[in-house]
This record gives structure tokens, C-alpha cells and sequence, in this order.
């Protein structure tokens, strides 16, 4: 698919609206339908979209496996973060309460920093999963 110009027109066209529809789902997730988990699939399929067009080596270069798997560590990291500041703040394992001056905006700082860590993670597993089926049977010096 490489080589059909048009598919190459239209998928640059259409990633950045995705990525940003991923953005909306995500700091929209605590008001209404969407979050995390959402967001991180929508994001691993801009991304997966355009290694059906451009290739795996292509995709590679601009999502390095080394990154994927830093994102992946990263999110937890971030949503383990959040319990452990609940703790230090004198507060249960994933108390957002304390997060804050304000039990309220407590509430919304640690949402969102929950999030987050699961957007982060989802999508990292998501093209990690991608990398390693899209990526069997070829040639090592290919990928």
C-alpha cells in the first residue's frame, strides 16, 4: 500500500483528527462517557493506521520500540504514583482526596492523573501487540 497516493493523502489527513479525538476522550473522560482506556486504544489506532499505510519500518522510526515499551512501564508507574502520593499525603492507596487543598479538586487531579497512566499504558501495549504480530516473518534487518 506503500505506493497508492491517495490512501497516503487520506491517512495523513485523518491521523492528526484521531490523535485529537484522543485528546477530547481523554480530559473528557471524568465528565462523560470515555477515559483512559478509551483514549489509549484510539491513539495505538492513529498509530497502527498509519503502519498499514506507510509500513513497519516506517512506523517503527517514528514510535521506536524502545519508546512503546518506556510508555508502558511510565503508566504504571503513574498510576501506582498516585496511590503512593495518596499515602504520603496521609491518605489511603488511591485516595484523591488529599491530592488537593480541596477535596473536590483533589478528586479531579487524581482522576485525571489515573487516566493518564491508563492511556498511556493501553496504547503502549496496544503497539507493542502490534509491533510483534506485524513484525513476525521478516527479515531482522527489515524492522
Amino acid at each position: 500500500m506503500r505506493s497508492d497516493l491517495i490512501l497516503r493523502v487520506v491517512a495523513k489527513l485523518l491521523i492528526p483528527f484521531m490523535l485529537l479525538f484522543a485528546l477530547y476522550v481523554q480530559f473528557h473522560g471524568e465528565l462523560g462517557p470515555g477515559g483512559g482506556f478509551q483514549a489509549g486504544v484510539i491513539i495505538a489506532a492513529a498509530v497502527i493506521f498509519y503502519g498499514l499505510i506507510f509500513g513497519l519500518p516506517a512506523t517503527r522510526k517514528m514510535v521506536p520500540d524502545a519508546l512503546v515499551e518506556t510508555m508502558v512501564a511510565a503508566g504504571v508507574l503513574i498510576y501506582a504514583g498516585v496511590g503512593v502520593a495518596g499515602l504520603l499525603l496521609g491518605g489511603n492507596y488511591l485516595d484523591y482526596f488529599v491530592l488537593s487543598h480541596d477535596p473536590v479538586h483533589g478528586q479531579e487531579r487524581g482522576i485525571f492523573w489515573i487516566e493518564v497512566g491508563v492511556a498511556t499504558t493501553v496504547s503502549a501495549v496496544m503497539l507493542k501487540i502490534f509491533y510483534m504480530f506485524a513484525g513476525r516473518g521478516l527479515d531482522p534487518d527489515d524492522s
